[in-house]
């Protein structure tokens, strides 16, 4: 502002001194308001920031190959959230080393919601108790964020077999003390494991097979090489039709909805067991709380959706959960505790 006479100059406009007062003061009021909202501007950002959880795709680790059961009760919830939220991911399959893989990778990843794992009773529940060194702690090294779905495991027979039920099945194994052969995916693995839980509840010994994988398992059963085995309802549904395999009961206490139509060990009268396939989320230890309730928040409204419950229960036989954090890390602890029981019960050898 130039000063000629008692006149002002402001960016080239004649005015007077009074005028040029009025429009300096408005100036400096014009001013602070902007460095005020500016402040506040600043202020606000990270909780802006957080409040955008996730501005890019999240890893989801698996420590499955594709198409197994964690693999696809994964894509199912990563695709629905991407259709309501918009939320990307890519899904890390990395199979191998009984999940120890997948794990210690997830274990290791930034603490930022960016890196999650999608895991299931064997790697928290069963590894305990069958390994003597596991290279991660689920309390140390991890947040549980949710249960996603629970399933019950089968027991099938071939369907020439003359066993109908744990009854007959009791029967044939007290005829011939540790003959009676059963197959499972492998030593240590969670169907071994509830075969054993099963065969100790009905006073049973039973001779155990490992195959490499839960469909051979079945395969095996169908051709008569074992007498039973204990899958998961996708391993067993193409032996069904045309029957080549019977199911005589489930492996849980109670029916549920997907496998009502065959009796559940409680109704078979082996009292106790409760063995079953859960799938669920979990995230390195030190994610923001935020961040956690943000991702059990929207991972339970998208399990509520009518075509996300049936393609688990078509898919998998599996009802979705939802079950809050702590609930969830209750139930894990009380599983390990389980088959920890099991395992020094029937004498297996941690390896």
């Amino acid at each position: 502002m130039r000063i000629r006479g008692k006149e002002n100059m402001i960016s080239g406009i004649r005015c007077s001194p009074g005028y040029a007062k009025w429009i300096l003061a408005f100036a400096r009021m014009t001013l602070a308001v902007v460095l005020s909202i500016s402040g506040a501007s600043a202020t606000a950002a990270p909780a802006t920031a957080s409040g955008q959880y996730p501005e890019r795709p999240i890893r989801m680790l698996v420590p499955f190959a594709p198409g197994g059961v964690v693999d696809t009760s994964t894509r199912i919830l990563t695709n629905k959230l991407t259709e309501r939220l918009g939320w990307q991911f890519v899904v890390d399959n990395r199979p191998g080393g009984n999940g120890f893989i997948a794990v210690q990778t997830a274990a290791r990843g930034a603490p930022d919601g960016y890196t999650l794992l999608m895991a299931h009773t064997g790697e928290f529940a069963v590894n305990p108790a069958v390994f003597k060194d596991v290279p991660y702690d689920l309390e140390r090294d991890f947040t549980p964020i949710t249960m996603v779905s629970d399933a019950p495991m089968l027991v099938v027979v071939g369907n020439q077999s003359t066993i109908q039920s744990w009854k007959d099945l009791i029967a044939a194994a007290k005829t011939k003390p540790g003959q009676l052969s059963y197959g499972s995916p492998g030593n240590g693995s969670v169907n071994h494991l509830a075969t054993e839980w099963l065969a100790s509840a009905a006073g049973v010994k039973l001779n155990h097979i490992p195959y490499k994988g839960g469909a051979p398992a079945v395969a095996a059963v169908a051709a008569g090489e074992v007498v039973l085995t204990v899958a998961g309802l996708p391993g067993v549904t193409p032996f069904l039709k045309p029957p080549r395999v019977r199911v005589i009961s489930t492996s849980t206490a109670k029916r549920t909805p997907q496998t009502s139509e065959w009796a559940s060990a409680g109704d078979s009268g082996l009292k106790g067991v409760d063995a079953s396939i859960w799938v669920g989320m979990f995230a390195p230890k030190g994610v923001p709380k935020a961040v956690v309730d943000r991702l059990y928040r929207e991972t339970v409204e998208a399990l509520k959706q009518p075509d996300v419950k049936e393609r688990y229960a078509v898919v998998g036989g599996a009802e979705t959960v939802g079950m809050p954090p702590a609930e969830f890390l209750a139930r894990i602890r009380k599983d390990a505790a389980r088959y920890k029981q099991v395992v020094q019960s029937v004498g297996i050898t941690p390896q």
